[in-house]
């Protein structure tokens, strides 16, 4: 089969053969049939996978490439259907043809064994066994599961008739000397065989010597296990090596079935895997051309199994390829839907750059700006392109409206500047513990509160330092008030010690339950300010006044917790 495959150095060398065969009277061999087959699948591949290949080199995207219909394959499968079906007619024929010839040596056989009854009429009927022997030669194969015994049965009664054979001796000693030297030359030409290179060649070549030896006659009586037992040894070297020969076939045939089979599970597994993105499609494309290329390097399967296992491999390749050009379809038309999303946005903002409508017009651009990034993707070169357009007409827009409030601009400028100026007052404040603190600093908050806005980029950095200057103050207000309550405290408890041990556990039970109203009071403040949204200005000034009274009333209960302490 080799030496075949090196005439076919292309497809359509294949198909023009496959054409020949298809149209010729003769009924094509099996052996060629198949290797054509497994020929025209390997081109096949490799034809597909160059195909892909050129597109690359050419620049082409890799998630665009789309299989193209293959016309030569479909030509290929009508030309072998027609093969099969004269193959089949033929098996048909041949069958009913061996059947017939089966039933021919049946009554030959039992002619020659009707003569075998005594010497007498074995001599007599000496020319007509003859005639029989001339008709056996030239009766052809019978079914294959009746060719030895039949052969054994022939041989049988051969060798009887010539046992009670009493011609003169001169022509059956002549018969023996005659078929003795035949199968001499028989073994001769068996035992030579063994020196033949090509093992498959060696053995049809003793199929062909077998024939021969069966049409021979017998031998002397005392001759023929000799003679069949030197015929039969030089057969068994023959046999041994054709055996071996297509053992070792067979073994590497199994195990490039088994790489192939692990290549088709593998490309099943590809073709199940979730792919969202093209890049994803891209990185099991890479994957399949690799898989693709493997195949390539190993031989052929066993012959019942290798276009199957081919038909199973192209199977899942051709499936992932269609599941990607469907993607990339419907990708398409995404892209498409995208873009007229985006096309109208363009519209809507280039129609509203003139406006001096400045508040009503700049929340509407900004609605669209929103609704923009929600619209998915579009292919990048016009996707840049309309983002152009559309952050033109935005920008042409608020530069606009910037040049108009530039005097606003200054104006919150300076405003910034004033509370800023504030800021730094109660930093000092806090700094220098004055007296009147608390009124000292709610003036202060007076004077920033009717201070005008600030520009917008500046407002939360500005208010960070704001509450961060107020939260010094009220720490040191804490503190003075907490030291105050505490020394009240001490003043207070040795009164109540006065009344007794009695009036003290009902302080200090009191200051327990204080406790743990408080701890619970801070649990509720905790939670609350999980919940505050601060997207606002008040927001914002809420969430600090919630975490100022956090703070208060942690020292408050770490005030009541010393005065527990100071009970004893």
């Amino acid at each position: 089969m080799d030496s075949q495959e090196k005439r076919y150095e292309t497809m359509a060398q294949v198909i023009e053969r496959v054409k020949e065969l298809a149209q010729c009277e003769e009924t094509p061999e099996k052996e060629e049939v198949e290797m054509l087959k497994s020929l025209f699948y390997k081109f096949h591949i490799q034809e597909r996978e160059q195909q892909l290949k050129n597109y690359l080199e050419a620049g082409g995207d890799p998630e665009k490439y789309v299989i193209q219909p293959d016309t030569a394959e479909a030509d290929f499968k009508a030309e072998m259907a027609i093969i099969r079906e004269r193959r089949q007619k033929l098996f048909k024929e041949q069958e009913a043809e061996k059947l017939e010839n089966l039933k021919r040596k049946q009554t030959i056989i039992e002619r020659i064994k009707a003569m075998v009854t005594s010497p007498e009429e074995a001599n007599q009927q000496y020319q007509e066994f003859k005639q029989l022997q001339q008709e056996w030669k030239e009766i052809k194969a019978v079914p294959a599961e009746n060719n030895t015994e039949i052969w054994r049965s022939y041989q049988l009664y051969v060798e009887q008739f010539y046992d009670l054979l009493k011609l003169n001796s001169e022509a059956r000693e002549y018969d023996f000397k005659k078929n003795l030297e035949a199968k001499t030359k028989l073994c001769e030409a068996a035992e030579k065989l063994a020196e033949e290179e090509d093992a498959i060649s060696a053995f049809h070549q003793l199929q062909e010597l077998h024939q021969e030896y069966r049409e021979v006659g017998p031998v002397a009586k005392d001759l023929r296990e000799e003679v069949w037992t030197r015929f039969k040894a030089a057969s068994t070297v023959i046999n041994k090596r054709h055996q071996q020969h297509f053992e070792q076939i067979r073994a590497t045939e199994e195990e490039n079935l088994a790489k192939k089979t692990t290549l088709c599970e593998k490309a099943e597994e590809l073709l199940q895997r979730v792919c969202q993105t093209s890049a994803d499609y891209e990185a099991v494309t890479k994957e399949i051309i690799a898989l693709q290329t493997e195949w390539k390097t190993i031989g052929f399967a066993p012959q019942k199994m290798n276009v199957k296992i081919f038909d199973r491999f192209r199977a899942a390749c051709d499936a992932f390829f269609q599941k990607k050009t469907q993607y990339f379809k419907e990708l398409k038309e995404r892209f498409a839907d995208n873009i007229a999303k985006k096309q109208a946005l363009v519209e809507q903002a280039v129609a509203l750059k003139d406006s001096t409508d400045w508040k009503q017009t700049a929340d509407k651009l900004q609605a669209l700006q929103k609704e923009w990034k929600e619209i998915g993707m579009v292919p990048k070169k016009i996707g840049d392109q309309l983002w152009q357009d559309f952050l033109g007409a935005c920008n042409f827009f608020f530069e606009a409206r910037n040049a108009a409030n530039a005097g606003t601009r200054n104006t919150e400028k300076d405003n910034l500047q004033k509370k800023h100026a504030i800021i730094d007052q109660l930093e000092k404040l806090a700094e220098d513990s004055a007296d009147n603190l608390q009124v000292k600093m709610q003036e202060l908050i007076q004077q920033f509160n009717e201070v005008g806005h600030v520009p917008f980029k500046e407002k939360d950095k500005m208010y960070e330092k704001y509450h961060a200057a107020l939260d010094k103050v009220h720490k040191i207000l804490n503190a003075n008030s907490q030291r105050r309550r505490m020394d009240n405290f001490k003043q207070n408890i040795k009164a109540v010690a006065k009344r007794g041990e009695q009036a003290v556990d009902n302080e200090r039970t009191r200051l327990q339950r204080r406790l743990d109203q408080m701890m619970q009071d801070l649990k509720t403040y905790e939670n609350n300010i999980g919940f505050l949204s601060i997207s606002s200005k008040k927001g914002n000034s809420m969430l600090d006044e919630m975490n100022r009274r956090v703070e208060k009333l942690k020292a408050d209960i770490e005030l009541v917790k010393q005065q527990i302490k100071e009970i004893g």
